[in-house]
């Protein structure tokens, strides 16, 4: 029986999933999000066009495989529909190649009212939410309230629908906002219509049957290891399980069922919003970094903060995720910065720690790093692995044995065509 890949983010998400989920597809029958919903921004390029997706997999593009939005996703109906309809625009056959599960969640118009008004009553203290109503869907689904796509085939949705809305209105009753549920209501119950109109699943049944039929799966995460509500940055996290295990509660699999796991990273590290951020650079450093990275969100557009590769948060997440390949981002645009520094430890109570500790706010801990030479070459033109400069495989020998993973895919740049594998990929 065939197992499930897994491909997800080792830092605090923007690691490039969706480029390498686009890459890897031609080896895999379905692609399936396991996590996450509309907060997520994954980019794909090729041919001179550039796409982003918040909700529908990464592989939508390949006409021959099937992309699951699993039972652990939160659905915006509302999204969705712009989503598809751009990319029916440009060729997707979303008809065929698109599922959704039945038991998925749904983002009501009301789930991002709550959602923006909790975030500015908390002022300073905000978390940095995409105000996407993420957490409040999460929340009525842990609480036992929320609606499900298969709720929206029930003669009575709308019943369903008016019960959970006035008790957010009741809710929203504690905030001072204005808003207008009349208004997006009209275009969340087209999207609704959208939803009912595409192939609704059991996806725990068809992911299994399909791995007994012998069909590969890639499950691909959202947002990144260190914004996982259990093991993140609490409380600057997502509401989700952004790690392997979640692949198994968001797609319906058994843990024995899990193959290989592909964790991205890239060769420096960014983070949207608020949250601790050791080897963060508020000087010239950092901006160069976020400009020759184009460092903004795919979703938000908020500038990204900018750092120095963290190798004990990078353990960590390896660690609680089980990987097994390691894909390094973005190697271009450390070209020209000279040396390169790493954090290989932190100062922490009076000591030097390689490991992730309970709290990584300022107060707790401070990088130690060591110095990497850098390289001058564009790697944005290169073609094969061994065509990379020297100081590039150095840096790569360096994280490898920091982390005892290999490194098996380089990226420089964001087009399909710039990858470079190191050794082969299993499907």
């Amino acid at each position: 029986m065939k197992k499930v890949d897994v491909l997800l983010g080792l830092q605090w998400g923007d690691e490039g999933k969706g480029k390498v989920v686009d890459v890897l597809t031609p080896k895999y029958d379905i692609i399936a999000r396991f996590q996450g919903g509309p907060n997520a921004g994954h980019t794909l390029e090729f041919d001179g066009k550039k796409f982003v997706l918040h909700t529908i997999p990464s592989g939508i593009f390949h006409p021959t495989t099937k992309n699951v939005i699993g039972n652990g996703v939160v659905i915006d109906p509302c999204i969705l529909k712009k989503e598809i309809d751009q990319l029916k625009a440009n060729g997707a056959n979303i008809d065929e190649n698109l599922l959704v599960s039945r038991k998925a969640h749904i983002i009501l118009p009301t789930h991002r009212l709550l959602d923006k008004a909790s975030e500015l009553s908390k002022g300073k203290e905000k978390i940095g939410s995409t105000l996407k109503g993420i957490g409040p869907t999460y929340m009525d689904k842990t609480g036992r309230n929320g609606i499900r796509v298969g709720d929206l085939l029930k003669p009575d949705f709308k019943d369903i629908y008016t019960k959970l809305v006035k008790k957010h209105a009741e809710l929203l009753k504690f905030y001072e906002l204005e808003y207008n549920l009349s208004e997006l209501e009209d275009e969340f119950f087209v999207g609704i219509e959208l939803i009912k109109s595409l192939q609704i699943i059991d996806s725990e049944h068809y992911i299994n049957d399909a791995l007994k039929e012998g069909k590969s799966v890639l499950a691909e995460g959202a947002q990144g290891t260190l914004l996982d509500i259990d093991f993140g940055t609490y409380p600057f996290v997502t509401s989700s399980n952004t790690i392997t295990a979640g692949a198994c509660t968001g797609l319906g699999i058994a843990p024995n069922r899990i193959g290989e796991v592909f964790g991205i990273f890239k060769a420096y590290c960014t983070r949207v919003g608020s949250g601790p951020f050791p080897t963060e650079l508020k000087d010239e450093t950092g901006e160069e970094m976020r400009k020759v990275g184009h460092e903004f969100g795919a979703t938000t557009g908020r500038p990204r903060r900018c750092g120095w590769l963290d190798i004990p948060a990078l353990k960590y997440a390896c660690m609680v995720n089980g990987v097994t390949q390691l894909i390094m981002m973005k190697a271009d645009v450390l070209s020209n910065f000279e040396p390169i520094s790493v954090c290989t430890k932190y100062k922490h109570q009076n000591q030097e720690i390689d490991y992730l500790p309970y709290s990584i706010n300022p107060e707790d801990v401070q990088p130690v790093y060591e110095s990497v030479k850098g390289w001058k070459e564009d790697l944005t033109k290169l073609s094969s692995s061994s065509d990379l400069p020297n100081e590039v495989h150095e840096y790569i020998a360096f994280i490898e044995k920091q982390i005892e993973i290999p490194i098996t895919i380089v990226s420089v740049g964001p087009d399909r065509k710039q990858t470079l594998f190191r050794e082969a990929v299993s499907a």
